[in-house]
């Protein structure tokens, strides 16, 4: 036996998984509230002891782990153009775990300095103009940034020419200039800016959040646990040298604040008459709602599908649905326990959550009239081929209608815009396994993949 300890710091619970690289199976998992507020590593120790009530003691060769404790790692950034430059900078930022809790564009006014420190970001991208093109927007940002304390580090990845002139005028604070994020009109070039950015959660955050007192447990990687998830998605879609992946996917993981889906897939127009339209999407992108959720974010999701929806799925009347919400809100913690109106209405909840998050991440087509006739434009990705969707979440792991729920991430007719899956098979990570597998495929993508195979709970065909 080759045990391994995996650890997923997140923001209420601290998980952990036990897995044997010799037998390529997992030993155990078991998970502790993270305990944040006092000591994250109370949570740990919590976790350590319920797991070893399952595997017994055992000597771990190594041990890698991932966080999302605190918030995540909280991003700001500022671009040129919101659909060129900003847009860039938010896919950089989300590719790389972080959860953008601001996005300018434009000059920064003395109000927008005001917002980014209320904002207390980890991590600001300051970016611009394409390579040659306009400086004088990020050189009057650097100077409007250079005037707040030096509380948070700062990467400039803009416009090249400006690149090192900026790094002067930030003299004091903690800067890295990386390529830019989009040196020609409509080319990403986001992965240098996404490297930087978890190096900088490897050497700061880690210490900020009071993760630096598990240093001598960890043997090597430490990483936004969205990252991690992203890289497992990336690996079970796309295989590795000696194991076979399952073809491009959709995986969403609707949480209690927030709605993450991902999508490993080209997204591309299939159709000659079929016209893109702004920035080319990464081959494996990650968006994040903040405002969908089970329960910190009840609301948004109300908000977004309409409480009349909410009511129809769920068959509670609207003044019930309202009363539910509002327990809830103040309740966070409160689940369903087998009381058939909560399960209901958790059920509506979460279906919703899915097809309000995908439907964002997803692209859309429209029709146009040309001088050649009937035209297609797409902005965003094509996902009306991808086969695989793959769910996690309390809500959606506790309930014996998963696939179900899941179905509501497929294209609908009452959406023809929208280019989300027409017929997926749907796999249930019922067990947390996600991010641990993303940490483990650094090392061992073989293994994690054959482990994703054997542990995702397949559920076959929903259209």
């Amino acid at each position: 036996m080759n045990p391994v300890l995996l650890i997923d710091f997140g923001s209420t619970y601290t998980k952990l998984t036990a897995v044997d690289l010799d037998g390529e199976e997992i030993l155990g998992t078991a998970a502790a509230y993270t305990t944040v507020q006092t000591d994250i590593n109370d949570g740990l120790s919590e976790g350590l002891r319920l797991l070893e009530e399952k595997t017994g003691k055992v000597e771990y060769s190594k041990c890698f782990a991932c966080s999302s404790a605190a918030g995540g790692l909280r991003m700001v950034t500022s671009g040129l153009v919101p659909e060129l430059t900003g847009e860039a900078a938010k896919l950089a930022s989300l590719g790389a775990g972080a959860k953008v809790v601001g996005i300018y564009a434009f000059q920064l006014t003395e109000d927008d300095l005001a917002d980014i420190q209320a904002a207390k970001p980890d991590i600001f991208l300051l970016v611009g103009g394409t390579d040659g093109g306009n400086t004088e927007c990020i050189l009057h940002n650097a100077k409007m940034l250079a005037t707040l304390p030096a509380s948070f580090p700062i990467v400039v990845a803009g416009n090249r020419t400006a690149a090192r002139e900026c790094q002067r005028i930030l003299e004091g604070h903690e800067v890295y200039v990386c390529p830019n994020v989009m040196p020609k009109f409509g080319v990403l070039h986001i992965e240098p800016t996404q490297k930087q950015i978890r190096e900088i959660f490897l050497n700061r955050i880690i210490q900020a959040k009071g993760l630096s007192k598990t240093a001598q447990l960890l043997s090597d990687i430490m990483m936004p646990t969205p990252s991690a998830v992203l890289q497992a998605m990336n690996l079970l879609a796309q295989g590795c040298e000696g194991e076979a992946g399952i073809g491009d996917l959709v995986a969403v993981d609707v949480g209690g604040a927030t709605t993450d889906v991902y999508s490993i897939a080209d997204g591309m127009p299939e159709h000659m008459n079929t016209v893109y339209k702004g920035l080319p999407e990464p081959f494996a992108k990650r968006t994040v709602e903040g405002d969908i959720g089970m329960r910190y974010s009840i609301q948004g999701v109300v908000d977004a599908a309409g409480l009349n929806r909410v009511s129809e799925l769920s068959g509670l009347t609207e003044e019930r649905v309202t009363e539910l919400v509002d327990e809830l809100k103040e309740n966070t913690d409160k689940v369903p326990g087998g009381d058939p109106e909560l399960e209901a209405l958790d059920y509506a909840l979460a279906s919703l959550a899915i097809e309000e998050a995908v439907s964002r991440h997803a692209g859309t087509i429209e029709e146009t009239y040309t001088m050649m006739g009937l035209t297609y434009v797409q902005s965003g990705k094509n996902l009306t081929k991808v086969k695989q969707i793959v769910v996690t979440g309390g809500s959606l792991i506790h309930t014996k209608r998963t696939a179900e729920i899941a179905s509501h991430a497929l294209y609908s007719p009452a959406q023809p815009a929208s280019l989300r899956p027409k017929a997926a098979d749907v796999w249930v990570d019922r067990t947390y396994i996600l991010a641990a597998m993303g940490l483990l495929s650094s090392h061992y993508p073989q293994t994690a993949l054959r482990i994703m195979k054997k542990e995702l709970e397949y559920h076959g065909h929903s259209e």
